[in-house]
């Protein structure tokens, strides 16, 4: 019985609270959390820590039948600070068929037949119909050291192995101050150092701004009441904990915007890099501005898109006119990594370049069509496309996510892609070489295997 968990219908909400039965209605739906709860935080936890073992080895049994999730590093390719980038397509395809055969096939012929790649399909959340942030266990050990701030779910850790993650600490750079280079001297930026680390360097709302984003506040999971997930009552996480350092860490949640929870997206953590050039915020929300992201994320999705749970559990209304708008200034000067490949236009310097990562951007311009989405210099367009991925397979449901229609997501920035696995909107792709053995079904470009080897190798210049 999942006496708290998210519900998708109110008979499920029923069920799980032992509502009287007058408040269940058969098959109606319902937008919102259980508000009152029946069940103490004892037994909740003790419930949900006898569960987690059970929880986790399905996911992982998942993960097995999807990925190769060995560590098998490029050679002499690593990020900012020197962890090395994997290698590899990752996803496991069907038994009998190559990667060529699915390549000669039509849409139709693929779902047919039923051969999508399940490493293809939405990625579940580590458990989907609970939910909530997940952090990695180096910045949980990292934040615990610094703060005394514990990160831990007795429920359930994130499933992805750390050597298919992102660089930690990641590097930072700033666009006001690029003479530094990486400003976080090899830290994680957090309320116990950043002043030391930035006065000095940011002006006065800039350096308040990154207060802001470095102060835990209540979320869903991490908060005082009584229905978290933390074992003690909790401060709260802060925006770094998942972009840490303005990059990412690839900590997971759910998507707020989307009902019910078999729909919901895992979210992959984006990077804050390169906010300034961004236009759109959010993987379908579409926020116009990083002021409208900021207070969005703290007014309510930080509690699931739910404004009754916010209110509970301690909802941070921020000041537009003054704290929305010095975390947004310092949010506008996180910059990219640098890229000594790449001249003043985005474009591959000749002088610089192998030859196969000339051809590699040749593709990238032509036949492989990524431009068309990700053009130079900071390769977005700053839109939104539908890839209709679902014309390749059936709607299942899969460790309580049902696969089906994504429809349109933002367009990423492609600038210091290496920097920032996995990939795509819910990080269903685990490389750069399964991102190219994606597009390529999606786009139907019969790309051969030199050809995607090259794209490849282009996109770790970016």
């Amino acid at each position: 019985m999942r006496s708290i968990a998210w519900t998708t219908t109110v008979v499920a909400i029923g069920a799980a609270l032992a509502l009287p039965a007058g408040l269940a209605f058969a098959d109606q739906p319902t937008s919102y959390l259980p508000v009152a709860l029946t069940e103490s935080f004892d037994e909740v936890k003790a419930r949900m820590e006898a569960a987690k073992p059970e929880v986790m080895q399905r996911q992982m049994n998942l993960l097995e039948e999807r990925y190769d999730l060995s560590d098998r590093p490029m050679e002499g390719v690593t990020a900012t600070r020197g962890k090395a980038i994997q290698d590899g397509v990752r996803v496991k395809l069907p038994e009998g068929v190559t990667w060529s055969d699915l390549a000669a096939m039509t849409p139709e012929e693929i779902k047919a037949k039923g051969l999508w790649p399940k490493g293809f399909l939405p990625l579940p959340h580590p458990n989907h119909s609970e939910g909530g942030m997940v952090f990695p266990q180096f910045h949980i050990d990292e934040i615990n050291r610094q703060e005394g701030r514990d990160l831990t779910r007795f429920d359930m850790d994130l499933d992805l192995p750390d050597h298919l993650l992102p660089e930690y600490p990641p590097a930072m750079f700033l666009t006001t101050r690029k003479d530094l280079g990486d400003v976080s001297r090899g830290q994680v930026v957090t309320i116990m150092n950043y002043h030391e680390l930035f006065n000095g360097i940011l002006n006065p709302k800039q350096l308040e701004g990154l207060r802001l984003l470095v102060t835990p506040f209540p979320q869903q999971q991490f908060n005082q009441t009584e229905d978290r997930r933390s074992a003690l009552p909790s401060r709260g996480v802060t925006c770094f904990d998942c972009h840490v350092n303005g990059h990412s860490n690839a900590a997971t949640h759910l998507v707020g915007d989307t009902r019910p929870q078999e729909l919901r997206h895992r979210l992959d953590t984006p990077p804050l890099r390169g906010v300034n050039v961004q236009r759109l915020f959010g993987s379908q929300r579409a926020l116009k501005t990083i002021e409208d992201f900021t207070e969005f994320e703290q007014r309510a999705a930080y509690f699931d898109g739910d404004p009754v749970i916010a209110q509970k559990k301690g909802v941070n209304v921020l000041d537009r006119g003054s704290q929305v708008h010095f975390m947004a200034e310092f949010q506008a000067i996180l910059d990219f990594p640098p890229a000594p490949k790449l001249d003043l236009y985005g474009k591959l310097d000749p002088a610089k370049a192998t030859r196969q990562e000339l051809r590699g951007e040749r593709l990238f311009h032509g036949k492989a069509r990524c431009a068309e989405c990700h053009p130079a210099p900071y390769y977005t367009d700053n839109s939104m496309h539908d890839l209709q991925a679902e014309r390749f397979f059936e709607e299942q449901m899969v460790n309580g996510r049902k696969a089906s229609v994504d429809g349109p997501i933002k367009t990423f920035p492609l600038r210091g892609i290496k920097e920032s696995p996995p990939y795509m909107h819910d990080g269903r792709l685990l490389t750069l070489a399964d991102t190219v053995e994606f597009f390529n079904l999606i786009q139907g470009l019969k790309l051969t295997s030199q050809e995607k080897e090259d794209l490849a190798a282009f996109m770790l210049c970016l």
